[in-house]
This record gives C-alpha cells, sequence and structure tokens, in this order.
C-alpha cells in the first residue's frame, strides 16, 4: 500500500499553501476526489495549516440575531421564514429590550460581532434605528444582514454605526429564489463602495448544487475580496420542499470549507462554516455563528430554543480544536 498522494493533488496543495489562490479546474479536481481518501485529509491539513498562520489561531464568533420573524412573501424555497413555508402565521417583531439583552449578554461572553439579520419585508428604517440603539450600548461591531440595497441605505447604513453586511449570492439564485443574481452582485457592490465590510458565505449548498455552481460562488468571493467567506450547507426544515434531495454531510462541508479557503488565499480575515461543527475546524474554518431570534433553519421563533448554538458552546467547540476564541478580532482591524 502507496502511503503518498497523488502528484497532481500534490502540486495543488503547494500551491494552496503559499495562499496564492488555486485554478478553477483545481478547485472542482479536489472537489471530484472520493472523500475517504489521504487526499481529501491532506487537503483539509493545507487549508488548516494555512487559516492558523494567517488568523494567528484566532476564533472568530460573530452572533446572530435574527430580530423578525414573518410570513416572508419573497418564498426561497429553502427558508422557513416564508409564507409559502406555513411554519409562522404572524410577523413578530423582537423589543428592543430583548435585543439589547441578547447584544449585551453577546458581548459579556466575548462575541466578536453582532450580525443582525431580518427577513425581506422588514423595515429598513427600523432596522437603522436598532443599530443605533445598539452602537450607543454595546461596543461590539455591528453587521447587518437584509435585503438588497441602494447606495444611499448602504450609507445609511454606515451613518447607523454598521460595519459590515452579510450579503451572499446564493446557490440556485433566480430559481429557488426569485431575485436576479446581477441584483445581488450590486448590492455587493454598493457595500464595497460606500465602505462597509462585505461578508459572505457559499450558501445554501445541497446535494443538488453541482461543483460547477459552488466553485462559481467561491471565485466570486475572491473577486470581491470577501472579509470572509466559506460553507454553509441547507438544513431542510420540517416540510421543505428541498427535502427531496437530501442533505450533505458534515464532512462534505468540511471538504468544502477546505477548497474555498485555497480559493480565498491571502483575501480573508477568517473563514466561516455553518451550523457550527468541529470537522470544518480542522479544515480551514476558525469563524462560528451563535444564534438567537428567527433563524430561516429553525421551525422555532426563537433559535437559541431550538437549532440555535451558544456563544458559549462554540467557544467550547473551538477550543477543543486549538483555536482560541479569546484573541482579538482580525476582521474589524
Amino acid at each position: 500500500m502507496s502511503w503518498k498522494i497523488s502528484s497532481k493533488v500534490e502540486a495543488i496543495l503547494e500551491r494552496g499553501a503559499e495562499g496564492e489562490s488555486i485554478e478553477r479546474d483545481q478547485a472542482l479536481y479536489l472537489l471530484a476526489i472520493p472523500l475517504h481518501t489521504r487526499e481529501v485529509y491532506a487537503l483539509m491539513e493545507t487549508a488548516n495549516r494555512l487559516s492558523r498562520q494567517q488568523f494567528g489561531e484566532k476564533g472568530e464568533n460573530h452572533f446572530h440575531i435574527g430580530v423578525n420573524v414573518a410570513p416572508c412573501p419573497i418564498n426561497c424555497l429553502f427558508c422557513s421564514l416564508t409564507l409559502k413555508a406555513g411554519i409562522f402565521k404572524e410577523s413578530i417583531d423582537f423589543s428592543e429590550e430583548q435585543i439589547l439583552s441578547w447584544a449585551r449578554h453577546a458581548q459579556e461572553h466575548g462575541a466578536d460581532a453582532l450580525n443582525l439579520m431580518t427577513t425581506g419585508n422588514f423595515s429598513f428604517q427600523r432596522l437603522l434605528e436598532i443599530g443605533r440603539m445598539l452602537k450607543k450600548a454595546v461596543n461590539v461591531p455591528l453587521v447587518a444582514n437584509t435585503r438588497d440595497i441602494t447606495h444611499d441605505e448602504g450609507e445609511a447604513l454606515l451613518d447607523a454605526g454598521f460595519a459590515g453586511a452579510y450579503h451572499a449570492i446564493r446557490l440556485g439564485e433566480g430559481s429557488d429564489t426569485p431575485l436576479k443574481r446581477e441584483k445581488r452582485i450590486q448590492t455587493v457592490q454598493v457595500i464595497k463602495k460606500v465602505g462597509l465590510l462585505w461578508m459572505n458565505c457559499v450558501e445554501p449548498v445541497g446535494p443538488e448544487h453541482s461543483h460547477e455552481e459552488i466553485v462559481d460562488l467561491m471565485f466570486l468571493a475572491r473577486h470581491y475580496k470577501a472579509t470572509y467567506s466559506g460553507i454553509m450547507r441547507r438544513i431542510n426544515f420540517p416540510g421543505s420542499p428541498m427535502t427531496r434531495y437530501g442533505m450533505i454531510s458534515e464532512l462534505e462541508m468540511a471538504r468544502m470549507v477546505a477548497v474555498s479557503r485555497l480559493v480565498m488565499g491571502t483575501v480573508p480575515q477568517a473563514h466561516c462554516t455553518h451550523e457550527p461543527h468541529t470537522a470544518s475546524l480542522l479544515a480551514g474554518a476558525n469563524l462560528f455563528f451563535p444564534e438567537v431570534g428567527a433563524s430561516p433553519r429553525d421551525g422555532e421563533a426563537d433559535t437559541e430554543k431550538g437549532r440555535g448554538h451558544s456563544v458559549q458552546r462554540c467557544h467550547a467547540m473551538q477550543k477543543e480544536m486549538e483555536w482560541k476564541p479569546e484573541l482579538p478580532s482580525n476582521c474589524f482591524e
């Protein structure tokens, strides 16, 4: 039995280990290798080593607050918060007191950012008000996770105290969603132009997505220089129309995290995976999202009572993999 990896994979990993982005055909090749092989574990080790060298062993945690629950009329097929899903019949806007309590808890337990998520029909002005309130009350960077925005709205987010905006061009954009890929990319350009940090993830990955689609979004993240990117798998909520496709495993997600990490090279300040799990912490990921409030992956109005992980739990998982969540964030230097 040979203990060596193939020369082709070795050459790709040597390039990736230097922080020089691998090529598109190389990324596709790595995604096609059978999972339980030395090549895949060598890939994961290479991505892990690159992240530890570049990020200084920092374990990042960006605390997700879903500020409202609503039967959203945009009706993205993978989202539990939609009108068609029928899970949530009434709208719930979490109170300022509740949002502030979550934010203070996140700060107390060492979260590196607050990621404020809204449904597509939530008042943009209300999001700005919440941002201004939190900016005065806590000393944690704010990240907006909302609908497509105009240039003026981007500047308004900046003026309200937001440091960044999470915005993804989703897999299945235009088919699993009614939104246009071009419009989503325009919003990324707005985010960058006004001076907000652009946060991103390749999502929501399912078995039905081709390697070509997935790699395309990895390179889009590199092209527009995302502050962080990574991989989020689709979670099928009860009754989801996507259930027929199944879900990818955490091991497959870890392999994708590793390929994405080599694609991103020296561009990012962190690399994410969602939902939190340990496998990807050995494959180049160092960023988790603890969650409270609404989540598009949950049937609970407050995901803290459902699928959501606490900051403490995320820290514990990172420490078990010898990442250091107590170090300062790399994303907001």
